[in-house]
């Protein structure tokens, strides 16, 4: 009688143990917790409960917009007219005048046809990846894409090869080799312009110019180059363009999380594709529209940062931190953005250095697999607009004398 109506003669709550064994392996410094930190009085500043502020170098606020006076006044008064959700999605009655003003100004900025906006980046790169890619299709990603890439990939069914971290000679092997044995298939290439755990960035244009020359797809992902990198702050594929001025990349990918401060993504593209996505694409259909809140504060972001980019002064700063590092012994952070890893590689060293910095009042997380490969644990630096003079000088006093390596 302990075997189920189908047969089974597995266990009842057999899956609470696979769950509790699963959780019972995973060694104590891979054990993630949540904290909650709220907003301290000075810029770029966070607290825990009562304890004294931490200086945030771990959030992706680049421009250091999440609390700047315009960006709040244009949410409050959205909520005020608008509610603070949309109750429904684009296509039921969700859509409001502020995501058409919104997706039409970041067409125009972009060079794009045409925007349509999502609740959360992972959303944007799942409905990509499906415009682009079915199961009989051939995705070659780079080795360290989102997870949120990977799962648009795992969705939609199509086989999947991995190529080196920005390694374009690797790719072009690939595709060469996937033309040679199915000239017609489709084939999508996947990357990112600002690699959010690397600090690292592609040559953007010799990898369109690639994808172009064998006929496959370019999604890139713009999230983390957005406000900073490229002209205007436009990200690294603006402007490329192939023969008859068609634009080389299929589909760009960003958020307004990180550097437009606000919440929510986008994906931009030509017609033909948006249209797609519109009529077609799950993720888009199926989910109530971005809080007009969040969609009005990232329409303020965007006029800022075209108004006074804040990039270049950044990247600037970048330069001088790896400078600064690299002389202190540490290894020189790669890439030019705000991203700035400083490697350690085993995960207690990685945890005693981010606990290191907050007892000398700084932010950073370290970062341990699987969000990196195994035995690169690292500190994640990040660079903001907001923060103060002297941090620099804070941080490298607080990091002391490199480990041993």
């Amino acid at each position: 009688m302990g075997a189920s109506a189908s047969g089974s003669s597995a266990p009842a709550g057999h899956w609470r143990q696979e769950l509790q064994r699963q959780l019972a392996g995973l060694p104590e410094p891979r054990r993630r917790a949540l904290r909650s930190f709220e907003p301290a009085d000075a810029a770029a500043a966070l607290r825990t409960s009562a304890a004294a502020p931490l200086l945030d170098l771990a959030s992706n606020d680049y421009l250091g917009l999440s609390r700047h006076p315009a960006l709040v006044a244009a949410a409050q008064a959205a909520a005020a007219s608008e509610g603070v959700g949309a109750g429904a999605s684009r296509l039921v009655s969700g859509s409001r005048p502020v995501h058409a003003a919104l997706e039409t100004a970041l067409a125009r900025w972009l060079g794009r046809e045409r925007v349509l906006l999502f609740p959360s980046g992972f959303q944007a790169n799942l409905a990509a990846v499906a415009a682009l890619a079915d199961r009989h299709s051939l995705v070659l990603a780079d080795r360290l894409i989102h997870q949120s890439l990977l799962s648009g990939v795992r969705a939609s069914g199509a086989r999947l090869q991995r190529f080196g971290h920005n390694d374009l000679a690797g790719l072009d092997r690939r595709l060469q080799t996937a033309r040679e044995e199915q000239p017609n298939q489709r084939l999508l290439v996947l990357s990112e312009s600002l690699f959010s755990m690397e600090g690292t960035s592609p040559d953007v244009a010799a990898l369109a110019a690639l994808c172009a020359g064998h006929g496959a797809a370019l999604l890139l992902d713009e999230a983390h180059a957005l406000g900073v990198l490229g002209q205007g702050g436009r990200g690294l594929g603006h402007g490329l363009h192939g023969e008859g001025g068609q634009p080389e990349i299929a589909l760009i990918s960003g958020t307004f999380g990180k550097a437009f401060g606000s919440g929510g993504a986008f994906l931009a593209g030509d017609n033909l594709v948006m249209e797609w996505l519109l009529q077609f694409s799950g993720p888009f259909r199926y989910t109530t529209a971005l809080a007009p809140p969040l969609a009005a504060g990232a329409l303020t972001a965007l006029q800022l940062i075209q108004a006074e980019p804040r990039g270049p002064a950044l990247l600037q700063r970048a330069e001088r931190w790896r400078t600064a590092l690299a002389a202190a012994g540490w290894p020189r952070p790669p890439g030019v953005g705000p991203i700035l890893p400083l490697l350690v590689g085993d995960d207690r060293l990685a945890l005693a250095l981010q606990q290191r910095l907050e007892a000398a009042g700084l932010l950073s997380v370290a970062i341990r697999p699987p969000t990196v490969p195994e035995g690169t644990a690292r500190l994640r630096l990040v660079l903001r607009h907001d923060l103060p003079a002297g941090t620099l000088e804070r941080l490298l006093a607080a990091l002391g004398d490199p480990p041993c390596r």
